[in-house]
C-alpha cells in the first residue's frame, strides 16, 4: 500500500496538470502515456499475488490430496478476498492522481476510470494466480508470469499501434486484456469535454486525432466493451486457475540414497546397542594401508588421517561478556548501561577430549562458544583466552580452527564430494597437493561416513536432497576436510530423533579420536548421547559456571559432585543424568535448598583442579613456536577465483530452473519481438514508426531484465556470486540480440550492431547485479523483492518511453539521469536513429525528431556507454561490500531470562 501511495505521489508530480497541455496531438501522447503508466502499476500491482500462491500451494496440494475440499472451495475465497483490497488500491490511486493530473473533470468520467482500474487489478490478479498454479515452483512461476504480462502489454495497443500490428499476430492484439483497458481508458479520457476543441487546419476534434494517431479506436461504445471484456477475463483466469488446481500436481523431490548405516538398522539382522559402544561402532579402521606412500608423515599423524596436524588445547580464564542495555529492559527500571551475559567463567579444553557444553536457556552456553571461536563481533570481552599457552590471535586462529552452525548451510546444488573438495581446496595450505587433498578427503569420507552418498546432491533442507541428519555429518565433514586442530560445535543433534542423533554422534566421537579439541553446546541429550561425552562445562542461567571436570562411566563423577552437595535429592535409578543434572541446578532448586552452585563449585576442589590445569596449560611447552601464517588466506587470490568459479558453474549448471528457463526466456522473448516487430526495425517514415522501434527496446530492457534481477534473487540469497553470471549473459545477450536484431531489421552495419549488443549486455549485468545487491543490502530476498518492484516501477515512469526527457518536469529531470533504464534507451535508440538523415512524413529528419522530442544525440553515445559500465560496476561492488558487511542473522539474546 505504501509503495501504490509512493508511486501515485510520483506521478502526480511528474504528470502534473501545469505541465500538461492540450494542444497539439504530442500533448495527448503525453496523457496516454500517464494512462499507460497507471494500467501497467494497477497489472502489476497484483503481482505479489503470485508469490502469495506459490508459498501455500504446499498447504493446499496436501489438503486437496486428503480430500479436505475441492479446489473450487480454495480458489473462490481466495478471489472473493482479493476485492475489498483492490476496492481500497485503486481507490488511492484514482483519488490521489485523477485531478492533480488533469484528467476530463467530468465525475462521471472519474468514476469509469476507477471501475476500469478494478477491472484491470482483478484480472492481473487472475491471470497471476493461474500462473502460479501453472508454474508451481518460484522461478518457473515467475517466468511464465513476466511472459504472460509481456505478451498482454506488447499486443495493449501503446507499445505497438494496432495499424502496425503483423497480420499473423492481430489475434494477439484482440485477446490481449490489456488492448481492452487501453482502449477503454483513452476512450473515457479524449471524448471529453477538454479534448472536444478543434485544431487548426483539422476537421475533427483533439481527442480523436489523438486516439487516431496511435491507431485506438475513437467510438465511446468502447470503454463498455472494454469493461465487459476485462470482467469477462476475470472469470476465465480464476476458472483456469480452478482447474489449474484440481489436476496439476507439486513437482516430486529429489530423494537422495540410503546411507549403510540406515540401510544396517532396517535390517532385521541389525541388533542395537547402547552408551559410548553404540555411539563408536561404524566406520573407525585405519586408511594406514591405502596411503603407505606417505610413511614420513607417520609420527605427526593420528589414527590414520594422512595430513598432519599439531594438537591444541584451549584456556580461557575469567571470561566476561557484556552487551549494552536493550533499551526494552532499561524502560523496566534497570539501571546499569550493559547487560552481563557470562560471569566470570574459566575453564580448558584438550585434545582428544569431547566436552559438552550444557546450561538452561539463557545459560549463555552458545554465548561462551562464539567468545572463544571469535564469532562475537559486538560487545564487550574481558579475560584471558590462550591457546596452547599463547595468546589467541583470531586471524591465526581461524585457520586452525573449525565451526559447524547449528543451521547446516551449504550450496545446494553440488554434490556431497564436491562440497568437501571446496571446503579443502580453499582451507587446506598450498603445498598440499591435488592428489593428497583427494586422498585427505577420501579419509575424511569414511570417517563422517559419508562414501556412499558421496555423489548426492546436497539439494535445500526439507525440500530435496540430503536429510537433516546427513546435512550435519555434512557440515562436520566440510569443517574436517580443512584439517583442524579445534572445532567447535552448536546443537550438533539439534532436530534429530534418536537413531539420527546417534550417528552423528558417532561421527563426532570419531574427530575426536584423531587428537582433535571438540566442544559441542548441546541441549537436554539422550542416555547414549550425554554418554558419548567425555567432559562437561555446566552453566547456569546468567553465564556462571557451576561444573567443569570428567563425567565418568555412565557420569559417575558428575553424579557424585552433585550427590554431595546437602539437599541434591539422589538420582533415580535409570534416570538420564543430562535431565536429572539441570533440574537439580535450576534457579527454583537454588532457591528451595538456599544456596548457590557457583559459590559451591568455587569453593570445591575440582575447581582448585580445574585452576591448576588451566595455569599449567596456559603456559606454552618447550620448544613450542606461537602460530604463524605468512598469509591470510591459505590460497592465492588466483586459487580463490578459480574454486569459486568452479563451484559456481556446477551450481548454475545443476540448477535448470534457473539457467536453462531464464535461457528459454530470452529466447521466446526473441521470437516473440521478432515475429511481432517484424521488419518494424527498417521502416522509418513516420514518427510512429520510431516509437514502435523503441517500444520493443523498452520492453526487452524491462521485462527481460526484471526477469534478471527477480530469478536471480532466490538463488543469490543461496550461492551469494557474482562471477559466473557473466558468461551466461552474455549468452543470454547474444541469443536475444542476433534473433531480434536480424527479425526486426534494424540497420545492419557493424557499429549499430556492436552498440546494441554492448547497451543489451550491460543492461541484463546491471540488471541481475541490481537483483543480487538488493538481496545483499535486504535481511532475505522476500524484502528484496518488494524493494525492487518499487525501483522496477519508478526506473520505468522515469526510463523516457512513457515520457521523453524534454517533457519532464525540471523538478524530476534529475531523477532521470539517475534511472538506468533511460541511459540504456538512450544508448539504443541514439546509436540506431540519432545519426539518420531520412525524412519523416512530417518533413524534419529522423536524427532532428530524435533530438527534438526525446533528446537524444549520437555524439553523446561514449559517455552513454561509459555511464552503463558504471552502473554495473556499482551494483557490483555494492553487491560484493554488502555481503561482506553486513550480516541479517543477529545475534539473539534471552532477553526474557533476565526480566
Amino acid at each position: 500500500m505504501s509503495q501504490l501511495i509512493l508511486l501515485a505521489f510520483i506521478m502526480m508530480t511528474l504528470f502534473l496538470r501545469t505541465e500538461m497541455p492540450r494542444k497539439t496531438i504530442a500533448d495527448g501522447w503525453i496523457f496516454l502515456g500517464s494512462m499507460f503508466f497507471t494500467l501497467m502499476m494497477i497489472m502489476f500491482n497484483g503481482y505479489s499475488e503470485l508469490a502469495l500462491t506459490i508459498m501455500k500451494l504446499p498447504v493446499f496440494y496436501k489438503q486437496r490430496d486428503l480430500l479436505f475440499y475441492p479446489s473450487w472451495a480454495y480458489s473462490l475465497p481466495t478471489w472473493i478476498l482479493k476485492i475489498p483490497i483492490t476496492l481500497v488500491e485503486v481507490a488511492i490511486w484514482v483519488f490521489m492522481t485523477y485531478y492533480v493530473v488533469g484528467f476530463d473533470p467530468n465525475i462521471e468520467r472519474f468514476f469509469r476510470q476507477y471501475l476500469l482500474l478494478l477491472c484491470v487489478n482483478q484480472m492481473a490478479s487472475g491471470l497471476l494466480r493461474f500462473m502460479a498454479a501453472l508454474g508451481r515452483n518460484i522461478i518457473v512461476a515467475n517466468t511464465f508470469g513476466s511472459f504472460a504480462l509481456l505478451a498482454v502489454l506488447v499486443m495493449g495497443g501503446f507499445v505497438l499501434s494496432k495499424d502496425d500490428v503483423k497480420p499473423w499476430w492481430i489475434w494477439g492484439y484482440w485477446i490481449s486484456p490489456m488492448m481492452y483497458g487501453q482502449n477503454a481508458i483513452a476512450v473515457n479520457e479524449f471524448l471529453g469535454k477538454s479534448w472536444r476543441h478543434v485544431p487548426e487546419n483539422a476537421t475533427e476534434p483533439l481527442g480523436v486525432l489523438v486516439l487516431k494517431s496511435r491507431g485506438i479506436f475513437p467510438e465511446a461504445h468502447w470503454y463498455w466493451l472494454g469493461v465487459g471484456a476485462l470482467i469477462g477475463y476475470v472469470f476465465l483466469f480464476n476458472f483456469l486457475f480452478t482447474v489449474a488446481l484440481a489436476y496439476l500436481k507439486p513437482y516430486g523431490k529429489h530423494q537422495t540414497v540410503l546411507s549403510e548405516e540406515t540401510l544396517t538398522e532396517q535390517s532385521p539382522r541389525g541388533t542395537s546397542s547402547t552408551g559410548r559402544d553404540k555411539i563408536r561402532s561404524g566406520s573407525s579402521r585405519s586408511l594406514s594401508a591405502r596411503v603407505g606412500s606417505f610413511n614420513n608423515a607417520d609420527q605427526n599423524r593420528k589414527r590414520g588421517m594422512i595430513l598432519p596436524f599439531e594438537p591444541l588445547s584451549i584456556t580461557f580464564d575469567e571470561i566476561r561478556y557484556a552487551v549494552d542495555m536493550p533499551q526494552e529492559m532499561k524502560a523496566q527500571g534497570i539501571p546499569e548501561n550493559r547487560l552481563e551475559l557470562l560471569k566470570g567463567v574459566s575453564g580448558s579444553f584438550r585434545p582428544g577430549v569431547l566436552t559438552a557444553l550444557m546450561g538452561v536457556s539463557g545459560a549463555g552456553k552458545t554465548t561462551l562458544m562464539d567468545v572463544l571461536a571469535g564469532r562475537k563481533t559486538g560487545g564487550y570481552i574481558d579475560g584471558s583466552i590462550k591457546i596452547s599457552g599463547y595468546p589467541k590471535n583470531q586471524k591465526t586462529f581461524a585457520r586452525i580452527s573449525g565451526y559447524c552452525e547449528q543451521t547446516d548451510i551449504h550450496s545446494p546444488h553440488v554434490t556431497v564430494y564436491e562440497s568437501l573438495l571446496y571446503s579443502a581446496w580453499l582451507r587446506l595450505p598450498p603445498e598440499v597437493d591435488s592428489a593428497t587433498r583427494k586422498m585427505f578427503i577420501e579419509e575424511v569420507m569414511e570417517l563422517v561416513e559419508l562414501n556412499s552418498l558421496r555423489q548426492a546432491l546436497v539439494g535445500l533442507p526439507g525440500v530435496d536432497g540430503l536429510s537433516t541428519e546427513q546435512r550435519k555429518r555434512l557440515t562436520v565433514a566440510v569443517e574436517l576436510v580443512a584439517n583442524p586442530s579445534i572445532i567447535f560445535m552448536d546443537e550438533p543433534t539439534s532436530g534429530l530423533d534418536a537413531r539420527a542423533a546417534a550417528i552423528v554422534m558417532r561421527t563426532v566421537r570419531n574427530t575426536v579420536d584423531t587428537g582433535r579439541t571438540v566442544v559441542c553446546t548441546i541441549h537436554q541429550p539422550s542416555i547414549d548421547i550425554f554418554d558419548a561425552f567425555d567432559e562437561l562445562f555446566l552453566l547456569k542461567r546468567g553465564g556462571e559456571e557451576i561444573y567443569a571436570g570428567p563425567l565418568g562411566h555412565h557420569s559417575a563423577h558428575l553424579i557424585k559432585y552433585f550427590e554431595g552437595i546437602d539437599g541434591v535429592s539422589k538420582i533415580k535409578d535409570g534416570y538420564n543424568p543430562a535431565t536429572w543434572m539441570l533440574e537439580v541446578t535450576s534457579a527454583a532448586q537454588e532457591a528451595a535448598l538456599g544456596i548457590n552452585f557457583t559459590d559451591v563449585y568455587k569453593n570445591s576442589e575440582l575447581y582448585r583442579r580445574n585452576k591448576a590445569l588451566i595455569k599449567e596449560l596456559s603456559i606454552p611447552p618447550p620448544g613450542s613456536k606461537d602460530l604463524y601464517f605468512p598469509t591470510q588466506y591459505s590460497q592465492s587470490f588466483f586459487a580463490q577465483c578459480k574454486a569459486c568459479l568452479w563451484k559456481q558453474h556446477w551450481s548454475y549448471w545443476r540448477n535448470p530452473s534457473y539457467t536453462a528457463v531464464r535461457l528459454l526466456f530470452t529466447t521466446f522473448i526473441a521470437l516473440l519481438f521478432g515475429t511481432i516487430f517484424w521488419d518494424l526495425g527498417s521502416r522509418r517514415q513516420r514518427q510512429q514508426d520510431l516509437f514502435n522501434a523503441m517500444g520493443s527496446m523498452y520492453c526487452a530492457v524491462l521485462f527481460i531484465g526484471a526477469q534478471n534481477a527477480t530469478s536471480v534473487q532466490p538463488v543469490v540469497a543461496i550461492e551469494r556470486t557474482v562471477m559466473i553470471e557473466l558468461p551466461y549473459i552474455l549468452i543470454q545477450t547474444i541469443i536475444y540480440g542476433v534473433i531480434v536484431y536480424a527479425m526486426i531489421g534494424f540497420d545492419w552495419t557493424v557499429t549499430k550492431f556492436f552498440w546494441y549488443i554492448f547497451f543489451m549486455y550491460f543492461t541484463f549485468l546491471y540488471f541481475t547485479f541490481y537483483g543480487m545487491m538488493a538481496v545483499a543490502v535486504s535481511p532475505n530476498h522476500s524484502i528484496a523483492a518488494i524493494i525492487s518492484s518499487a525501483f522496477y516501477a519508478i526506473w520505468n515512469l522515469f526510463s523516457g518511453f512513457i515520457v521523453p526527457r524534454t517533457r519532464i518536469p525540471v523538478w524530476w529531470r534529475w531523477y532521470y539521469w539517475c534511472c538506468p533504464i533511460s541511459w540504456t534507451l538512450y544508448g539504443l535508440i541514439g546509436s540506431q536513429f540519432g545519426d539518420m538523415k531520412d525524412i519523416l512524413d512530417t518533413g524534419e529528419t529522423i536524427e532532428d525528431f530524435v533530438r527534438s522530442y526525446f533528446g537524444f544525440r549520437n555524439d553523446f553515445l561514449g559517455i552513454v556507454a561509459a555511464v552503463i559500465v558504471g552502473i554495473t560496476v556499482l551494483f557490483g561492488f555494492t553487491f560484493a561490500y554488502s555481503i561482506k558487511a553486513f550480516n541479517f542473522k543477529k545475534d539473539k539474546l534471552p532477553i526474557e531470562e533476565y526480566k
